[in-house]
């Protein structure tokens, strides 16, 4: 790796750790150690995502035409501002305020990181460096959460000011840590061709992103749409599941990322990432399957708490497949000067997909346990059929990435027809 793609890596990492000190606890800061309710930290949680799909729309163009790093310094900025608010603040309505401007500014370093990773990487190791970011962000928010569960005391509103605060230094840590990256030259909006300019309507056009959008929605809809709500439901209403066996879990998912991610990274490199994705589908079709068991198989209570862990631990292992696949397809979709776009907009997706997941699935567990297993399980399987679909619609080059090192040719955003003939050249 270069400097900037290592300094890229370290803020990503940083990033995650900042976040994984107060994402757990928020909701029980509002709703207890400020006392303004539960209603109150729900809205807090709406607004997060509220606040992503409000500026994700704009980050895209701005990313474009100013280039990542800018946009990511300001949005660093705006995030630490919420944070360092969120720790201090008292009232219903400062708190809200600060919630929208952190989750503003979370919700645009995502597509920011992504274009410097691509602008930073060729298209032979990009598989590589989007999993070391996966697995880097992984690491921080479990550290993370981990160190901030042990400094937090909910009978002292200090300890949660600290831990905003030191947030928002690992943010403001980050903006010196990249301040003075030398990022190489990429395409702007204005050197772009005059068809790359269309923006979004460019972007709808085109019918391979637009197939993978929607399979990005399905993906997130049905696994992190269900991890923090409705699965977690499942398992204490169905399946009976402690607190504590539900906390194993959730470890578990992050246990198997961090073992597997480069275990499976070889596989993953050689293989259609269509075909990839579809695999990632039946394996988590499975792990429905295995929920189910724990919650309605009646068997013993071990043999139940077994089956939800290993439930998590095969999404783990799905996660894994994924980070390597999804994010350098997006890049390589995109034609020239146009990667912050199209990354932003494959934010806004997934940010759509996490705020209507919970809302559905949580309800849905609790109420009718049986159907929302079959659903979800439904869901992984449509998954499945919308990547093979997705597989038909690119070119050699996006869906078997390792041709590159042999043809040496990088076409981005084309046709299937357009990259026929250098594929066999």
């Amino acid at each position: 790796m270069g400097a900037a793609m290592r300094r890229i890596h370290v803020g990503n990492a940083l990033s995650a750790f900042g976040l994984g000190f107060t994402v757990p606890y928020l909701y029980v800061y509002v709703a207890q150690v400020r006392g303004l309710g539960s209603v109150t930290a729900g809205l807090v949680l709406a607004v997060f995502a509220v606040a992503a799909l409000v500026v994700l729309p704009f980050a895209g163009r701005a990313i474009v035409r100013r280039g990542p790093l800018p946009v990511l310094l300001t949005a660093l900025v705006v995030a630490a501002v919420g944070a360092l608010s969120l720790g201090v603040s008292g009232q219903a309505a400062t708190v809200l305020l600060s919630a929208a401007l952190l989750g503003a500014g979370q919700a645009v370093m995502q597509p920011a990181l992504a274009t410097m990773i691509v602008d930073c990487s060729p298209a032979e190791t990009r598989s590589r460096a989007f999993a070391l970011q996966f697995f880097l962000q992984n690491l921080g928010l479990g550290i993370g959460g981990l160190i901030g569960g042990h400094l937090v005391d909910t009978s002292s509103p200090a300890s949660f000011t600290l831990l905003f605060g030191i947030e928002a230094a690992m943010f403001l840590l980050l903006v010196g840590v990249l301040a003075t990256v030398r990022m190489p030259r990429a395409p702007r909006v204005a050197d772009a061709p005059e068809g790359a300019k269309g923006g979004w309507r460019q972007l709808l056009g085109n019918r391979a992103m637009t197939q993978l959008l929607v399979l990005g929605f399905v993906l997130f809809f049905a696994c992190y749409g269900q991890f923090e709500s409705g699965l977690s439901a499942y398992g204490v209403e169905a399946a009976g599941i402690s607190t504590s066996a539900l906390g194993t879990a959730l470890a578990a998912n992050t246990l198997a990322i961090v073992v597997a991610q480069f275990a499976v990274l070889r596989f993953v490199e050689r293989r259609r990432r269509s075909r990839v994705i579809a695999a990632v589908g039946l394996i988590w079709a499975v792990a429905w399957a295995i929920a189910g068991y724990a919650g309605l198989g009646h068997g013993s209570q071990t043999m139940a708490t077994a089956a939800f862990v290993s439930t998590y631990a095969l999404f783990g292992l799905g996660e894994s497949m994924l980070s390597p696949t999804l994010v350098p397809l997006v890049a390589d979709l995109a034609p020239e000067g146009m990667a912050g776009q199209y990354n932003s907009a494959f934010a806004l997706v997934k940010q759509l997909a996490l705020a209507i997941g919970p809302a559905v699935g949580g309800p849905l567990a609790a109420a009718l346990p049986g159907p929302y297993i079959v659903v979800f399980l439904l869901f992984s399987l449509l998954m499945t059929a919308l990547a093979v679909r997705l597989g038909q619609r690119l070119t050699q080059v996006q869906d078997r990435p390792w041709s590159l090192r042999a043809t040496r040719v990088v076409r981005q955003g084309g046709t299937p027809a357009e990259a026929e003939e250098p594929a066999q050249a």
